[in-house]
């Protein structure tokens, strides 16, 4: 069979699950079990084994089982992560933090990526700032095997570590031998109780939810960022799109300066920036 032929039947199957890209998702999925890049699929032969892999994969995505817990990696700019239940999967417009980070910062440059999950912001900027060196910490168990494996020969130095405990200041100063140019943040920042996609709802509730407001972490990580940062050092923190506000103004009585808000493509916000003041 053909793979354009099974394809289409896939991407029917998927939009009437209801998957939000049925296209996409059909044709990565082929080109998974196929071995070939998705470019390619035209040229490619499908074997009555591959035929059958593929629609199991496809009734996994119809079920809505995430697209990157299926193929168990998620693209991050250069990064190809690995991933899977029990870490949060990183989404196309965190890139955006990424991107307005690695601008900020020179060659040697300390980064810290604080609640790094998966580890796509740090190791984005390790892969793309040259000389870069970075601490990631993250304190969940099941993060952690994703992170040490991420982070393999990269440099990167990954800390076991919870954000809010006493010290760890000092401790990220230690690993890095300096203080601090940039720190980079994805936290749990979603209000408890806000609804959620199916396929959001898959990702760990600690790496989602943080209070009533969905501030209480960024609360205790504003101040953990301006005693981490040297002068002028910068912070870019995600928040939920209804925080945007509550998030600068946390960054600002914490002392950061030059604190703005950011959208993403969509134009909902997104981070929120600030700067060290000297």
């Amino acid at each position: 069979m053909r793979p354009s032929v099974l394809a289409v039947g896939a991407t029917a199957r998927l939009a009437e699950a209801g998957v939000p890209s049925p296209r996409n998702d059909a044709e990565v999925l082929l080109a998974h079990v196929l071995g070939v890049d998705r470019g390619r699929l035209i040229l490619a032969d499908v074997t009555e084994e591959q035929s059958a892999a593929y629609d199991a994969l496809v009734a996994r995505r119809a079920a809505r089982e995430p697209l990157q817990h299926i193929l168990g990696r998620a693209p991050f700019g250069p990064l190809d992560l690995h991933v899977g239940p029990g870490v949060f999967v990183p989404r196309p417009e965190t890139e955006l933090l990424a991107v307005w980070a690695a601008r900020q910062v020179g060659r040697g440059a300390a980064i810290v990526d604080l609640c790094a999950g998966s580890g796509a912001l740090g190791l984005y900027l390790a892969a793309t700032v040259r000389g870069a060196r970075v601490a990631l910490v993250e304190r969940d168990p099941q993060a952690l095997e994703y992170l040490r494996e991420n982070a393999s020969g990269t440099g990167a130095t990954v800390l076991d570590r919870d954000v809010t405990a006493p010290g760890l200041d000092a401790e990220i100063e230690a690993a890095l031998g300096s203080t601090v140019d940039l720190v980079v943040c994805n936290p749990p920042y979603v209000p408890d109780g806000a609804p959620l996609d199916v396929e959001a709802a898959l990702d760990p509730a600690a790496a989602l939810f943080s209070g009533a407001d969905g501030l209480d972490l960024i609360r205790a990580l504003a101040p953990l960022c301006a005693r981490l940062l040297r002068a002028g050092g910068a912070v870019v923190i995600e928040h939920d799109d209804s925080n945007g506000a509550g998030t600068a103004e946390l960054l600002s009585r914490a002392g950061f300066g030059q604190v703005e808000q950011h959208r993403d493509l969509a134009g909902r916000p997104r981070y929120v920036t600030g700067r060290m003041d000297a």
